[in-house]
């Protein structure tokens, strides 16, 4: 039945080509902000674990410039110990030195009063971003911590540290309480920063003295290898950490891609395919609306 009030080609076709339209707007969309889900509206479950995921991904962010930080700061403390050793050593070998019967243990002190110079001045000079473990004061903050991790396990979220002990890196008080390493008494009673041999002489009370330094700067050097071993394993640990971080950062954004990142080659080849339709549509609601003046031309 042909009908002038009702015309159902043209309204089937007005439909078709308002739902192709609409798929050809949504698809450009897509190609145009690279994104299958760009708002809750396209899908909100894969639109919500997306925005926690890039929300964690931030922190995480943080955390890789921390591990940064950190790893500069231990490397800097680290150098400094490493080099503390190499003095110590050439210390050992003063003492050892003037161990010999008729040396000339002043000219010796000389070149000991030098190394203990250099020693205060690396420990000293130590300093990264205003941290200093070499030469501090531990009576009120013990440790320092290094942000490394964020996790989340369920709704509930934490962040993790990696704890050095500063107590075993001091090797100066700055508060003059002696804690350190090269400035407190050790086993033999000698003190490395104020070690004195000038005034001993080959007598064997004073040559029981010199022995007695000796041992006590090998001890110290055996507790400062101790602490560059503890800061090398700790600057291992944050490298290994923030290549982890890195490479979780990547991880966590290639999972977010693929719940709402858009395939362009599947989208491009859709945009086509509704381009077409769509211009086969506007042809349909042409022809259905030329149904109208069909009518028309049974009257004359």
């Amino acid at each position: 039945m042909s009908s002038l009030m009702t015309n159902a080609s043209a309204m089937t076709a007005l439909q078709t080509l308002r739902n192709t339209s609409a798929n050809l707007a949504e698809t450009q969309n897509r190609i145009s902000t690279g994104y299958r889900v760009a708002g809750a509206e396209d899908n909100a479950a894969y639109w919500s674990i997306a925005t926690t995921m890039r929300s964690d991904n931030m922190a995480l962010s943080a955390v890789e410039d921390s591990l940064g930080l950190g790893a500069a700061t231990v490397d800097v403390m680290y150098t400094a110990m490493d080099s503390t050793v190499d003095v110590m050593n050439e210390i050992k070998a003063k003492l050892v030195a003037a161990r010999t019967p008729g040396v000339d243990r002043g000219k010796i002190q000389s070149d000991i009063n030098e190394l203990q110079n250099q020693l205060k001045s690396t420990a000293e000079s130590a300093v990264f971003n205003g941290e200093n473990w070499l030469s501090s004061d531990v009576t009120t903050v013990t440790s320092k911590e290094i942000v490394s991790s964020f996790t989340r396990v369920g709704g509930a979220v934490s962040v993790l540290t990696t704890t050095v002990d500063i107590t075993a890196t001091q090797l100066y008080d700055t508060t003059g309480g002696g804690t350190g390493i090269l400035d407190r008494a050790l086993t033999n009673g000698n003190v490395v920063d104020t070690i004195d041999i000038s005034a001993l002489t080959d007598s064997a009370a004073d040559l029981t003295t010199l022995e007695g330094m000796i041992s006590d700067v090998d001890e110290a050097l055996g507790l400062i290898t101790d602490s560059a071993t503890l800061l090398g394993s700790t600057k291992k640990r944050v490298d290994l950490q923030k290549d982890f971080v890195s490479a979780l950062i990547d991880s966590i954004d290639r999972g977010v891609g693929q719940l709402v990142d858009a395939d362009m080659n599947k989208e491009s080849t859709r945009l086509q395919a509704l381009q077409t339709q769509q211009q086969l549509g506007i042809q349909a609601l042409s022809i259905a609306n030329q149904g109208s003046q069909n009518i028309l031309s049974l009257f004359r």
